[in-house]
């Protein structure tokens, strides 16, 4: 089996081709896509036909599966979610802030699986930005104002009761088709170094960004809340990212430790179906990331 790797020519993205994701991989293939995966942060695999089974397993190779809170995984699969919008869905877009997924986690997600199944002929886009380039060319003042600090994530502004997805979150008809589960444990937080060394590469990155970081350690709202406004102005410009467009059967992986990402929209009218697993933290995310345990 012959791997073709294409570079998007973005901050990130490549596109690889010469692999059927439908059969076992050997572990030279394996391999050669984990290689790939820490060079170019996200991947495409077009026109693969994949099946829940097929989903898993690929998963598997890579670390196994992470933990998904707060959505309920489809029937007969305790490890894939759907992510879907009906045609005439009105609630707010899913997902459409900068964020890396479920950073607020003791130990986070490595990485990020999503397979394109109904996929609609205009907008919904994927959007990446690349961390480790957001901060190579960072400004010295501000680079200088983050290094050391340990970044306040938690899941309360979506995912607690009064959160974006929990009681006032449109249900019913037009309402959100995801079975997303509000609950009390998003109100939990959890420190994260801002800037850290990536736990298989050793290359430098922020991460995660407002939205799950709440704060940083140390420093008050009237410090800490203007600091996040201006990283996130910074994390999200536009040389840093990649824009990806989906086809139907295609297949992304992402690099949670390198990436924030984002959904558009611009496909009203259309339904939009998607399964996503999470690939579980690294064996050396725990130490490498200088975990610090759960705040009160």
């Amino acid at each position: 089996m012959t791997l073709t790797i294409t570079p998007s020519g973005q901050s990130c993205g490549a596109r690889v081709t010469g692999v059927d994701l439908t059969q076992p991989l050997d572990a030279g293939t394996i391999a050669e896509i984990r290689a790939a995966w820490l060079d170019h942060h996200v991947l495409s695999f077009p026109d693969q036909r994949m099946t829940e089974d097929d989903l898993e397993r690929f998963t598997g190779y890579f670390g196994g599966f992470g933990d998904d809170p707060f959505i309920r995984p489809i029937p007969g699969h305790d490890h894939i979610i759907a992510v879907k919008r009906k045609a005439d869905e009105t609630a707010p877009l899913f997902a459409e802030n900068w964020h890396s997924d479920w950073s607020f986690q003791e130990r986070p997600p490595a990485g990020t699986c999503l397979f394109g199944i109904t996929i609609p002929p205009v907008g919904g886009n994927t959007e990446f930005s690349n961390q480790h380039a957001a901060l190579d060319a960072m400004p010295a003042d501000l680079r200088e104002r983050v290094e050391g600090l340990q970044a306040i994530h938690s899941a309360r502004a979506g995912y607690a009761p009064q959160g974006m997805y929990g009681a006032a979150d449109p249900k019913g008809p037009g309402g959100r088709s995801m079975d997303i589960r509000s609950d009390e444990g998003a109100l939990e937080t959890q420190l994260h170094p801002f800037v850290r060394s990536h736990p298989e590469t050793g290359r430098k990155g922020l991460f995660g960004c407002a939205g799950y970081i709440i704060g940083f350690d140390g420093l008050d709202d009237a410090e800490g809340l203007p600091l996040l406004y201006e990283l996130i102005q910074w994390q999200g410009r536009e040389e840093f990212r990649y824009s990806h467009a989906w086809e139907p059967g295609m297949l992304i992986m992402w690099d949670n430790r390198s990436l924030l990402h984002r959904a558009t929209g611009g496909y009203d009218g259309y339904d939009r179906l998607l399964h996503r697993t999470t690939i579980a933290a690294w064996d050396g995310d725990r130490a490498e990331a200088g975990f610090e345990g759960v705040r009160p």
